[in-house]
């Protein structure tokens, strides 16, 4: 068995920014690094090629009665600017505390090790484990998956299995495991409206035309109404309604409305009329404005009418809702409701399938449920209440994980997301750091779920 932290180390310490052509060595780095890993613990290992970022797909084969398992990873990371707010570079892993700081540590390479040093010390133990593993890791997450979906068709055949498993989900707190069972979909897209055909002297021509930076905040102020809800006719028709079940399960998570308040640095919470501000995060679909633009933005003053203002929005959705469907309510009333004397484009950007699995036990889980899903969501509870002292608790998540619902829309398979990042290790931002003592304990939870799911434990 290799020593789990300084792999990490070895791993974080190659730079694999997928959206930033400068990093191609990194990035052929960390997918060679993952691939020796892998091969040097038995596993068959292939590189299925995209148009820009190689998938690893590594496999342990076995009997077709043997249930088979899908862990999902990726070895990409964000960009680590700006480089002046880290204590420590950020490719270059430091361990301060119980904590590694570098960037991907938490997003996604410490969970992604926890799982492949859990099955090493699983198969060492075990090495005729009755269970089918593969390992699917892909270089293209933290830029939007473009190659996921067309990989997961092509090797549909080869990707027959019980289910998925994966963390790259939060927890609230190191003894408080969350099993993701919801993730909201998206679907984004530009706004941009034109009215002269240049910028114009507000002096001269101000009073005969209407400013593009008025038309587009009328247009982007209809879309919701006064007390918080989206106000497009048909969009909440599709939303699941919420199970007793689940609003049980979030009573139990720690936390009160006030920390949250002033965590968030806000005066009051503004949410649609019987939804506290963690049932909204979690349940309601979403219509937010992610930047907005027009004219002079300098210092000082500039006296002028632009001639164009643009709008940046994203919808998150929720279990049942299409994007498409949605795509297509919201760019039909932007269009009605735009004035006519504007000209408007809208730019279409990328969207995601929300996701919605109900685990064993609750009224609404499916009755075709897979017997090896079940059977894994059980060997979770378990496990999870022995390494971390508690049971999980079962709650949907306000983010967006898309390759979740692809999977499920390709594949017909669910997943099992098991939360090991915390709110604390900064994701996405200057000093991303990973909790050691939740990797030691996410790799024994992982161990112990696989033996279960193989029956042998």
């Amino acid at each position: 068995m290799f020593d789990p932290v300084e792999k990490l180390k070895e791993y974080v310490r190659h730079p694999s920014i997928s959206a930033d052509s400068k990093f191609k060595e990194g990035m052929v780095g960390a997918r060679e690094f993952v691939a020796g890993l892998l091969t040097s613990i038995g596993f068959s290992v292939e590189m299925a090629a995209t148009d820009l970022h190689p998938i690893i797909l590594a496999k342990r084969t076995g009997p077709e009665t043997w249930p088979h398992v899908i862990i999902y990873g990726h070895y990409d990371v964000q960009p680590a600017d700006p480089l002046s707010l880290w204590t420590s570079a950020p490719f270059e892993p430091e361990i301060r505390g119980n904590r590694m700081y570098g960037r991907g540590t938490a997003d996604n390479k410490g969970p992604l090790m926890a799982h492949i040093a859990g099955v090493a010390s699983l198969l060492e133990r075990r090495p005729d484990l009755p269970l089918r593993i593969t390992f699917l890791i892909e270089g293209e997450e933290e830029m939007g998956s473009p190659s996921f979906s067309g990989f997961l068709a092509k090797y549909r055949d080869r990707l027959k299995a019980d289910f998925v498993l994966l963390s790259d989900t939060g927890i609230p707190s190191e003894d408080q495991v969350v099993i993701t069972c919801g993730l909201r979909g998206l679907m984004l897209f530009d706004l941009e409206v034109t009215g002269s055909k240049t910028d114009l002297h507000s002096g001269l021509h101000g009073g005969v035309l209407r400013n593009p930076i008025q038309a587009l905040a009328e247009i982007c102020a209809s879309l919701h109404t006064p007390d918080g809800r989206v106000n497009i006719p048909g969009y909440y028709d599709d939303v699941l309604d919420v199970e007793p079940w689940e609003r049980q399960e979030l009573a139990k998570l720690s936390g009160d409305a006030e920390s949250y308040r002033n965590f968030l640095g806000i005066r009051k919470f503004h949410t649609p009329p019987g939804y506290s501000p963690f049932e909204a995060v979690r349940f309601l679909p979403t219509l937010e404005f992610n930047g907005i633009g027009g004219g002079y933005q300098g210092e000082g003053t500039k006296t002028v009418i632009p001639s164009k203002a643009f709008a940046k929005i994203s919808c998150r959705l929720v279990g049942n809702q299409d994007p498409e469907k949605i795509r297509e309510l919201v760019y039909r009333t932007v269009r009605e409701r735009a004035p006519d004397d504007v000209s408007i484009r809208i730019v279409d950007q990328h969207s995601g399938i929300p996701y919605v699995v109900v685990p064993p036990g609750r009224s609404n889980t499916p009755k075709d449920q897979s017997p090896v899903l079940a059977r894994a969501f059980r060997a979770a509870d378990a496990a999870i209440a022995g390494v971390f002292g508690k049971p999980p608790l079962y709650l949907r998540e306000g983010g967006s994980v898309p390759i979740i619902g692809e999977i499920k829309k390709i594949l017909g398979l669910d997943s099992l997301m098991m939360g090991l990042f915390l709110p604390e290790d900064n994701l996405h931002a200057p000093n991303e750091s990973f909790h050691l003592g939740i990797l030691k304990k996410g790799i024994q939870a992982s161990e112990r779920i696989l033996e279960s799911v193989a029956g042998v434990r």
